[in-house]
């Protein structure tokens, strides 16, 4: 059994540094991942481009990994392990410096999608390779929750790392960065791995790329939308509109052909468990809640005016409270909790955290303030990520665990997609609101409004400007002011959304009880994750 436990790798090197040089692989695609969210502006600045082009490189990025999820199995099964870690990770760096020596931002887009692809199969490996020399439950659900500990940490983690990189260089330096982290753990796995193969090599033959085709190209026209339909005026805009329509198209014919074809790439009898339905439903609005942080990275930028390395600095107190969440999830998970005694305090915090910043939003605030929300989002999101994916993989058999796989991670990308929507929909509409609502409040003769362009007209003249231009200063000041106005009352209505959102979801885990039926248990020792 000794000599059977590392086939993988050769006899001299240690159990404990393949496992570490494992993960560490994971990290550089990880940190890539999110990237271009690190710092939305200089991205963008650096490219020539939207911000919404920013995000729809990350969006890009997530579809590759997606998409590429289940086809990536039939590679892993033709090529040696050792031939396909070094085929995807030099293709990894190779893409990296792609992105390293670009401007062009539509050159950026496709390798961006190449990159997700390539995230997956190195991801895939990685994990592989270490459950398949884990043979107890435990060690598979403690390296599951190292995983995507480090996952849902890559934005905090992000921020902090490049702030300085990013303010001192271009933004490509980080691209910069990732090449060289690949290296060192390049170089020792090339070494320690041997040719080994899990079972007999099988041809690429009957490749289901038609379904990766159809598939990935839903997931690339949902990004779109989500994150261009707001600006395009949605369903007017005959862009967004064909989007739709090809969408509904494509799904009837992936559904047409998944229920048709022996080899499915989604087995759909997934959704016949009720248990896995809930437990997609209950990823797909933490995945909304989680991301609605950024309007408070937002507002600490925009009306705080905190420069990029406090905020990464501030935000290492959500970074610990991810950490934390993530250790105790594992803990409750390996003690066989019941799913409801871990998903009630997640939402909770998640809850708490809403509560607190809908009344600490302020156009003036002490940043000491939000520290202890910040841990409690983080703190929430960390006891609700790793018990939900295992609750929905072992919500059905062993066989279809995969297609499980997959379908959680199809609905993370959709709830990714949908919290930018959301975000920019409600951002324009009550922005607009709010200020039509001022306006018919805010008269030339309201005594407020009277008081505070004298005092501005004074200050500005104390300068020396002359009356007339001091009186144009002074209602761009009014202007400037409600625009802050808006932005704050727009943050307060999204985050009062969003509590009715998780009210609605803590009496669904309450008012079910047979939620409790479904043992957290990861059956399959070549489960690759989701």
């Amino acid at each position: 059994m000794a000599k059977r436990k590392m086939p993988f790798f050769k006899r001299w090197a240690p159990e404990w540094l393949i496992k570490i040089i494992l993960f560490s692989m994971t990290l550089p695609g990880i940190i890539i991942f999110f990237l271009p969210l690190a710092n939305l502006n200089a991205a963008a600045g650096y490219y020539g481009s939207e911000p919404a082009d920013i995000q729809f490189a990350v969006a890009l990025f997530y579809a590759g990994y997606v998409g590429f999820y289940s086809l990536e199995r039939r590679f892993f099964s033709f090529l040696a392990a050792k031939e396909y870690f070094l085929l995807f990770t030099t293709l990894q760096i190779l893409a990296c410096l792609i992105c390293y020596c670009t401007h062009d931002i539509y050159i950026l887009f496709p390798v961006r999608f190449i990159q997700g692809m390539l995230f997956a199969g190195n991801v895939n490996l990685s994990l592989t390779l270490i459950f398949t020399r884990l043979n107890s439950e435990r060690g598979r659900e403690i390296s599951f929750s190292v995983f995507f500990g480090i996952l849902i940490c890559a934005l905090p983690f992000n921020n902090l790392i490049t702030a300085e990189l990013i303010d001192s260089y271009n933004f490509n330096i980080v691209y910069k960065t990732a090449i060289f982290s690949y290296l060192p753990g390049l170089f020792f796995l090339t070494l320690a791995m041997s040719n080994y193969r899990t079972h007999a090599r099988f041809h690429l033959y009957k490749l289901d790329w038609q379904s990766f085709v159809v598939f990935s190209t839903i997931l690339l026209l949902t990004g779109y939308i989500a994150i261009y339909g707001q600006e395009y005026y949605w369903l007017e805009d005959f862009r967004i509109l064909g989007s739709v329509i090809i969408i509904v198209i494509l799904a009837g014919v992936s559904i047409f052909r998944q229920h048709s074809i022996k080899r499915p790439y989604i087995d759909l009898r997934i959704f016949g468990y009720r248990n896995f339905r809930v437990g997609l439903l209950i990823l797909f609005i933490m995945y909304i809640c989680r991301f609605a942080s950024g309007i408070t990275n937002t507002f600490f930028a925009t009306e705080l005016h905190l420069d990029p390395f406090y905020i990464s600095y501030i935000n290492i107190f959500n970074l610990s409270g991810l950490i934390f969440g993530v250790i105790v999830a594992c803990c409750m998970v390996l003690q066989k909790k019941k799913i409801q005694y871990i998903w009630v305090p997640g939402f909770l915090l998640l809850f708490l955290f809403h509560l607190l910043m809908y009344f600490s939003f302020d156009i003036q605030a002490d940043e000491f303030n939000y520290f202890i929300p910040l841990f409690l989002q983080g703190l929430g999101v960390g006891l609700i990520m790793v018990p939900t994916i295992i609750f929905i993989i072992s919500s059905v058999p062993a066989s279809i665990g995969p297609s499980a796989a997959a379908a959680a991670l199809t609905i993370r990308y959709l709830g990714f997609c949908a919290s930018i929507a959301l975000i920019n929909f409600f951002e324009l509409f009550e922005k607009s609101r709010h200020y039509n609502a001022f306006q018919d409040h805010l008269t030339a003769v309201d005594p407020a409004v009277k008081s505070f362009l004298h005092q501005q007209v004074a200050r500005l003249m104390a300068k020396g400007m002359s009356e007339d231009h001091a009186v144009k200063a002074a209602n761009k000041l009014l202007l400037e002011r409600m625009n802050v106005q808006d932005h704050v009352r727009f943050a307060m209505d999204y985050y009062e959304m969003m509590m009715w959102l998780l009210a609605a979801s803590l009496l669904l885990i309450l008012l079910f009880p047979y939620l409790n039926r479904t043992v957290l248990y990861l059956k399959s020792r070549r489960l690759s994750p989701a």
